[in-house]
């Protein structure tokens, strides 16, 4: 079946239906300021074996799939180079505050890496980090700050000297993401969050500033939209790597063992706020298999999501988000 806007241009040059070329052209030119979003899921019930440990073979052919479907490329080679050259130094944002079970996996990682040396970037030039060497160490990294190869470390106070404002975001960035990445992987996990509602690719760059309890407010609204509107983080972002692998659905953002599940799914996408509406999805029709309640209702609704779609950050209408769903 056509689309929309294969349809619409079929009425323009044909000039059958009561469509005049200008009201055709006016429909074509909002779809084009309002483009569609894919989010891609791919999901494995082989992805970890016994005690919750990930199976890393598994998980890269994962991470490798959701990046070629998204991308449109034929094999896994052409699609990392899609979004990544030889020249770039990109960092790989993790979220590891706290601590192994409620933060972005390992493996996950080391495939996001894996992908990247398909496309050419020197292993010295990929940067692992997040906010501390502390955070790192204790969701299960080697660190390694000077020696050859990938780097792991954290921004460890080193951030900007002067603070960059946004509406109503106020705070230093990391010189990792400021100053020594061309380009970035952001990658977090997929868990509850007990005031922004859920914490995800948006949330993730709490871990990106010096002040992330300034911005907790009003269910981190509109902080969060504020702070992912940047310049440099909007434009530095290639991919969104969301690892759903044991989301958390109650509890969060620490560990609550009895509200992880085995979701093993791999979200890739290149809009923020898209990947976290899926992301936030996900975790509701969770909550309402084990019997929690909307998010809202027990007073967390997720309201940065739409304040970051009317800012043009991404999009947050369904309409507009194509979810690919493999496996």
């Amino acid at each position: 079946m056509p689309s929309r806007r294969e349809f619409l241009k079929d009425l323009m040059r044909t000039g059958a239906g009561l469509y005049t070329p200008a009201a055709v052209f006016a429909v074509l030119l909002q779809e084009k300021k309002n483009p569609q979003s894919t989010v891609v899921e791919v999901k494995n019930p082989n992805a970890q074996s016994e005690g919750h440990r990930l199976r890393t073979d598994v998980v890269q052919t994962m991470v490798f799939e959701a990046v070629r479907r998204l991308s449109g490329e034929k094999n896994d080679r052409a699609a990392w180079k899609h979004y990544f050259t030889p020249e770039d130094v990109v960092g790989i944002k993790v979220n590891c505050l706290f601590g192994r079970g409620a933060s972005t996996h390992p493996e996950v990682v080391m495939a996001i890496v894996e992908g990247l040396k398909l496309a050419g970037v020197k292993p010295e030039n990929i940067i692992i980090w997040d906010r501390s060497d502390g955070d790192l160490a204790k969701a299960g990294f080697t660190l390694n700050r000077e020696g050859p190869g990938v780097k792991c470390y954290g921004t460890n106070g080193d951030y900007d000297p002067t603070p960059t404002r946004h509406g109503s975001f106020n705070g230093r960035l990391s010189k990792i993401l400021s100053e020594r990445i061309t380009a970035l992987v952001n990658a977090p996990i997929l868990k509850d969050h007990s005031i922004s509602g859920i914490t995800n690719a948006c949330k993730n760059h709490y871990g990106s500033i010096d002040n992330p309890g300034a911005h907790h407010g009003n269910g981190c609204d509109p902080y969060l939209a504020d702070l992912n509107a940047l310049p440099v983080i909007r434009q530095k972002t290639r991919l969104i790597i969301c690892d759903a692998i044991r989301p958390i659905c109650e509890g969060g953002p620490g560990l609550r063992s009895d509200y992880a599940w085995n979701y093993n799914a791999i979200l890739a996408s290149t809009d923020p706020i898209a990947i976290d509406t899926v992301g936030w999805q996900i975790i509701e029709a969770r909550r309402k298999e084990v019997g929690l309640p909307p998010l809202a209702q027990v007073g967390r609704p997720v309201r940065y999501l739409q304040t970051a779609a009317q800012m043009g950050v991404g999009t947050n209408d369904p309409n507009r988000i194509r979810l690919v769903r493999v496996g």
